[in-house]
């Protein structure tokens, strides 16, 4: 994975002037844009459209140091107005293009380089197991995207739940862990900033199908997990470990993320100070990747 990633990094350096698409993304590391993308916020701490986006200002500080225009500059970067690139330009910087091309001011921001980085670090928990397909029957939102702390939305959701349908969720629910499982899929474009919605189902595995009205079903298709067992303070534990298994499991792994939402579930007993929770990533082995293609 790190090789696919500094092949990405190439990439984006010799397109820089064009639109880099989630396809061609895609296609040089082998995961899907939307797994791959959350992969980068994680290990690089923004956004890759962030990262384009500071590498084409950095570039563009040089150019207006060697006297380019700055209208040639805006457009040839991508922008759609002069406006938008001197406020994208000054936000950046701190600067106007037209200070720096005055004063020759130099401010960079480098390319990435990714190599593994060997500590004593401390090692992860995973387990990795083949699971039939099977349903999540329950109820469904679509709620803010929010990173860290409690997802109000998502406890609003939980409240909502009426005696009926716990027990209606209970007569279906045949499967481990036999309790309230989180999943989250449908995330708008903006998630990575932490904006926009995803869509929040909460619910119980089953291999029946839902014959109730008021409630949704949700089939997961045949799939490996990797299965992340955590104990900690909630949620920030449950938190840190999604971050790691982004950040420093999965780049590291022979696998890679499959096109299903993701699960966790939470053993709520009593203190919120060292409580029990799982993740399941679905995975499949990684697959060679030709460039060439």
């Amino acid at each position: 994975m790190l090789q696919q990633l500094n092949n990405l990094m190439d990439y984006i350096e010799t397109h820089l002037t064009e639109e880099i698409s989630g396809k061609d993304i895609s296609k040089i590391v082998g995961l899907s844009d939307y797994h791959f993308k959350r992969m980068f916020s994680y290990m690089a701490g923004m956004s890759l459209n962030e990262y384009i986006k500071k590498r084409r200002l950095s570039v563009a500080n040089v150019e207006l140091i060697n006297g380019a225009k700055v209208t040639d500059i805006a457009y040839k970067y991508g922008f759609q107005s002069i406006e938008g690139f001197s406020r994208a330009f000054r936000e950046w910087s701190g600067f106007l293009p037209s200070e720096v091309t005055k004063n020759k001011i130099q401010k960079s921001f480098p390319k990435f380089l990714f190599f593994i980085d060997i500590r004593g670090g401390i090692s992860m928990e995973f387990k990795i197991e083949k699971k039939e397909k099977f349903n999540i029957v329950g109820v469904s939102k679509r709620v803010p995207i929010q990173f860290e702390g409690v997802n109000n939305a998502i406890l609003e959701l939980a409240q909502s739940i009426t005696e009926q349908q716990r027990n209606e969720m209970h007569q279906l629910a045949d499967l481990y862990p036999h309790q309230v499982l989180n999943v989250s899929y449908d995330f708008d474009d903006g998630f990575l900033e932490e904006k926009g919605y995803l869509t929040h189902m909460i619910g119980f595995a089953t291999t029946k199908e839902n014959t109730f009205d008021d409630l949704e079903q949700l089939s997961i298709e045949e799939s490996l997990w990797a299965i992340f067992p955590n104990q900690g303070p909630f949620p920030v534990t449950l938190q840190e470990t999604t971050a790691k298994i982004y950040s420093e499991w999965l780049p590291s792994s022979d696998y890679e993320v499959s096109d299903i939402p993701g699960i966790s579930f939470t053993k709520h007993s009593g203190t919120s100070e060292n409580v029990y929770s799982e993740i399941w990533m679905p995975v499949r082995k990684r697959r060679e990747i030709n460039l060439a293609d």
